[in-house]
């Protein structure tokens, strides 16, 4: 074993000797403030009672002791991997001074280079290669992202040419330090990379490290994440190619030889377009002449992160605000340095520190009232405060609230809506003509079921939702979807499709959102928001159009009366807590014994949708007020809002399959003479014709 195993192994099971002894060990392990890459962790909250820079130490260490190495080889690379993390850790004190000598604390493979010379100073060929691999470490591998510039492994080149390595030992410890560092990281991402990795040595070794890649190939290796995850990296170059094409050409040269650190961690939720647009922000803040080598977004980085249930969450709160301030700006602000925000409570920063002047530091600064704010929506996710914390978010920031419905929760509801395939089949078969739009298409699953069961329409969804969006292009491009998506409003259609032009428009349990959410004519839960909602898509509709609507029903007579039986001790806070939350209407409940009420029939199943989803959709489901019309009434007002030339060819409803499975064991419903009944119908089917 080697024996920097030994030590650390001796450190954690008490020996704190092991620490004091040795400079390198004694830095990692009195960190008082953990340098990270928020990429590489799971939970923020693990970080209190982690060490995950001598974590990872010990994994490179682990590593290079099951290489076949000569023994030289493997004691510089042991030194190398021992020193390399140090400028992470440290305590404050140590920190302070350190950087009053001028240590690079920002770039961690300089800053530990740094640290390795004022210990073993630069007496032997030996610690001159040792330094040298360790202000190298992981370059390779960042330069593979994108990260960093071929002219960085200069220094690699320097070491052949004077003589204190041949190209064959050099080729050896690059290529067993680089799968050292990669493979500690994921085994993986090294068989991933490895080629890669040996192309790129067999560069340095051959001093080939001219012309620079292109901005867009650099590009491309910074969006590797994104692209993975479906972006669509040609076309939204592209965009900006036409839109911008000067200042990207003048971006191409400002970064050609700048380093770039945590940009992919920084910018992986984010837009291409948006990480270009803060690039160039950087650039314009760059007065010509000045030397910029580093670049660094660790500080931005930092503020977009937080713990959720105990996993790390970006904080989309922030990102959505960032996305704003970023969006408004157009290329001409940017390209004459006219960057101001109408809103005070955010802007960006571009920091340099007086002992570091060829970095510079960009990050977002929100208002103390809005990071409190931000902070108040964070803790009241899991409670119905959350409407009103939002809700105050986008007052303060002039965002819509319909736009922005589920954040911390957005991909788990996706994916619940991706399993309702089976439901929204049935509305094929009303589906005519040659486009259709899909309204609110959540997951995409309705989007899928037309593709692959009508593959000769074209379908079109359509959502306010710049999560729902994104999900939807990326969904698009990694499993070759040929239909489309839009960010839109479902209310004032005609500016995002042309009139007449559209033959269905399906509602799929969309209608009851849009009149739970939006504020329309100054309120919410306003039948006018569903009439605004049918003119709309009457509008776009060509002759013998189609709207499909699929949604909640409520019961009648409405007279009728239910007694709900909660089987289960204790069931019936969660009647008390809905009346108290539920904001749609006032719900009435009489309570006849200890697990016994009686309830208009409506206001029991409307209880009974949300306390059918479970207490983790709770916070959600009690914003919403699935029923909002009898049969009757739904008929009656669709003529009066959209006259006597709409027809409605189909008009049903019934009991949507599951929920007598999810409430059986929970509840039994009785009618007013004390029998047993089912549930009544959940769900209608509507079908209005042009």
């Amino acid at each position: 074993m080697l024996r920097s195993l030994e030590l650390i192994h001796n450190y954690r099971a008490g020996d704190t000797a092991a620490a004091s002894e040795h400079k390198w060990l004694s830095y990692m392990v009195s960190a008082e403030e953990r340098i990270v890459n928020f990429e590489r962790i799971q939970s923020i909250q693990e970080l209190a009672q982690a060490n995950p820079v001598l974590d990872y130490v010990q994994r490179t260490l682990l590593r290079l002791d099951e290489l076949a190495l000569s023994f030289w080889k493997k004691e510089v690379l042991e030194e190398v991997l021992i020193w390399s993390e140090v400028s992470k850790g440290g305590t404050l004190r140590d920190r302070f001074t350190w950087q009053n000598q001028g240590i690079h604390l920002y770039v961690h493979n300089q800053g530990s280079a740094q640290l390795y010379k004022l210990h073993a100073g630069n007496s032997s060929d030996k610690s001159a290669v040792i330094h040298t691999l360790i202000y190298t470490h992981g370059l390779i591998g960042q330069t593979i992202r994108g990260e960093v510039p071929l002219r960085e492994h200069a220094p690699l080149t320097q070491l052949v040419e004077d003589r204190l390595l041949s190209a064959d030992e050099l080729r050896d410890l690059l290529l067993a330090l680089n799968e050292c560092i990669i493979a500690a990281v994921s085994e993986e991402l090294w068989l991933s990379v490895s080629s890669q990795v040996r192309s790129l040595i067999e560069k340095i070794l051959l001093g080939a490290l001219k012309p620079e890649i292109s901005l867009k190939d650099r590009l491309a290796k910074l969006r590797g994440n994104s692209i993975r995850k479906g972006e669509n990296f040609e076309r939204d170059y592209q965009r900006i190619l036409d839109e911008a094409p000067d200042l990207l050409n003048g971006l191409g040269a400002f970064l050609e030889a700048t380093t770039l650190w945590y940009v992919e961690a920084a910018f992986q939720d984010f837009t291409l377009r948006q990480m270009v647009r803060v690039f160039l922000i950087i650039q314009e803040a760059c007065r010509e002449g000045d030397s910029v080598r580093h670049i660094s977004f660790e500080p931005f980085m930092n503020i977009l992160y937080y713990d959720y249930k105990g996993s790390k969450k970006v904080n989309v709160y922030k990102k959505r605000m960032i996305e704003k301030y970023v969006d408004e700006m157009t290329w001409e602000e940017i390209a004459e340095g006219k960057l101001a925000w109408s809103n005070g409570h955010l802007k960006h920063l571009i920091e340099r520190k007086s002992q570091l002047a060829d970095t510079v530091f960009f990050t977002c600064q929100f208002s103390p009232a809005a990071e409190k704010l931000i902070e108040f929506c964070v803790e009241a996710e899991k409670s119905p405060l959350y409407e009103k914390a939002v809700l105050l978010l986008f007052d303060l920031f002039e965002l819509r609230r319909d736009a922005y419905d589920r954040f911390h929760n957005e991909e788990d509801y996706l994916t619940t809506m991706n399993q309702t395939a089976d439901y929204k089949k049935l509305m094929l078969d009303y589906v005519v003509g040659k486009r259709v739009v899909d309204i609110g298409p959540g997951g995409g699953v309705m989007l899928d079921l037309i593709e692959q069961y009508l593959p000769d329409k074209h379908p079109i969804g359509i959502d306010i939702s710049s999560n729902v969006i994104e999900a939807l292009e990326r969904k698009k491009q990694l499993e070759g979807h040929q239909w489309t998506v839009l960010k839109g409003d479902a209310l004032d259609l005609k500016q995002y499709v042309e009139q007449g032009t559209i033959d269905t428009v399906i509602f799929s349990s969309i209608l009851h959102e849009l009149y739970s959410y939006i504020p329309y004519e100054g309120r919410k839960f306003n039948h006018a928001t569903i009439a605004a909602a049918l003119r709309s898509a009457y509008d776009v509709l060509s002759p013998g159009g189609r709207i499909v609507i699929r949604d909640g029903i409520m019961t009648e007579p409405v007279e009728q009366k239910r007694t709900i039986h909660f089987l289960q001790n204790g069931d019936m806070t969660h009647l008390e807590r809905y009346a108290k939350d539920f904001a749609g209407r006032e719900i009435k409940y009489e309570v006849v014994e200890a697990d016994k009420v009686v309830m208009p029939v409506n206001d029991a199943m409307e209880f009974l949708y949300t306390y059918t989803w479970g207490e983790e959709a709770y916070v959600h489901e009690v914003q919403e007020q699935f029923g909002y019309f009898t049969p009757s009434e739904y008929t009656a007002f669709i003529h009066r809002t959209l006259g006597p030339e709409a027809k409605i060819i189909e008009n049903r409803h019934f009991l949507q399959e599951g929920y007598t499975e999810a409430l059986k064991g929970k509840v039994k419903l009785l009618d007013e003479s004390g029998t047993a009944v089912a549930l009544p119908d959940s769900t209608c089917l509507i079908v209005i014709e042009k």
